[in-house]
């Protein structure tokens, strides 16, 4: 395994409320924002939640990848989203796709505040050594 994990903190969001409020709005921009980056989506959820005493529901935007995940998770009563991309690098290196794919979205979003993050996760299994001479050093093989 190996793979790149992107995260971002947003704070102060500027963005049109529904990008923060309507699941399906979101999840189309989501949704382009990982074609236009290279990344192939394989499955989708898009969830709002009610409005609350403090404020209106927020959304949380899932799409799956043949390269691993994008999670968006909105809090439009606090102006504030998580975001989260997941590439795996084991077939082919995505990092470039996955730093496109957050661009997006921050540039989307407009925050005035962005905590930025990027994790490289596993590594690569070591290459398989030769066989190992099953006799000791010095040993006689009959």
């Amino acid at each position: 395994m190996h793979g790149l994990h992107l995260t971002a903190d947003l704070h102060g969001c500027r963005c049109a409320p529904l990008w923060l409020t309507d699941a399906a709005a979101l999840g189309r921009a989501c949704l382009e924002a990982v074609q236009a980056s290279g990344l192939q989506a394989v499955g989708q959820v898009f969830h709002a939640f009610p409005a609350t005493v403090h404020g209106p529901g927020g959304v949380t935007a899932t799409v799956l990848l043949a390269e691993s995940h994008l999670c968006v998770h909105t809090w439009p009563e606090q102006a504030a989203v998580t975001l989260d991309v997941y590439v795996c690098n084991f077939g082919a290196d995505h990092s470039a796709k996955a730093h496109a794919l957050m661009n997006a979205l921050l540039a989307l979003l407009d925050a005035t505040t962005v905590l930025r993050h990027a994790l490289q996760r596993g590594e690569l299994a070591p290459e398989p050594s030769a066989p190992q001479s099953p006799t000791a050093p010095g040993a006689a093989v009959v």
